[in-house]
């Protein structure tokens, strides 16, 4: 399945190369509303937010209002994944919470688990190098994606990866580390950095993975209404 990913940046929709480089930005929210309406699923990252310089709340009820969409960007605490949800969110994506300086939180997973239910849970692990990094992709951890996801499967229904060496670059994911995730956990599976091609959408579609697609979309490299 393709999700459609929308990046919220100071009021506006935006692409960034490699989570920093500014590649594109939009203020018609309400055209691409429209472009994504009818897809089962939209991923909504609150950019300030995940960042600590802000957030759009606004505009995240606003796009959750019309668009069913999960939602991260910034999810550090219970009380903020609840407010996430009653903006609308269908589930909430907890990333660099999860993560100490050199271990997993599991206290703090099990904490979102018993409060909130696995169901509407869903991990971000993010790599580079074949490691974890979190805090803007800044940080880099002594974990690998796959360790990661092993120690928190008990705790979230969903894994998204982000494979930050291709991020934003269009110039294809890492097939092989995508695989080698999906031989780790039982829970979905969705991917994301530097998918490009319906090709690509579809060899993911038969390992049993969703693919999220940001720049590919918003540059006209990919048509969402072939796929």
């Amino acid at each position: 399945m393709l999700i459609p990913s929308i990046d919220l940046q100071g009021g506006r929709i935006v692409q960034l190369i490699q989570g920093e480089h500014l590649a594109l930005e939009s203020t018609d929210i309400e055209g691409w509303i429209e472009r994504f309406r009818g897809r089962s699923t939209v991923q909504l990252i609150d950019l300030d937010a995940a960042k600590q310089q802000g957030s759009n709340d606004a505009l995240v009820r606003r796009i959750c209002s019309e668009l069913p969409c999960r939602v991260g960007g910034g999810i550090r605490s219970l009380e903020r994944a609840r407010q996430v949800l009653d903006a609308g969110a269908t589930e909430v994506i907890v990333g660099s919470a999860l993560f100490t300086s050199d271990a997993i939180d599991l206290v703090f997973a099990g904490q979102l688990a018993r409060a909130i239910g696995p169901g509407r849970l869903i991990a971000a692990v993010d790599g580079r190098d074949g490691r974890v990094v979190v805090h803007g992709w800044r940080t880099m951890l002594e974990i690998t994606p796959v360790q990661a996801i092993r120690e928190l499967e008990p705790f979230f229904s969903e894994f998204l990866y982000t494979h930050v060496d291709r991020e934003g670059l269009m110039q294809g994911t890492d097939m092989a580390a995508i695989t080698a995730l999906r031989g780790a956990t039982t829970r979905r599976l969705t991917a994301a950095g530097g998918i490009t091609t319906g090709d690509e959408v579809r060899r993911l579609d038969a390992l049993g993975v969703d693919a999220v697609i940001g720049m590919a979309i918003y540059t006209g490299r990919l048509d969402i209404r072939m796929l």
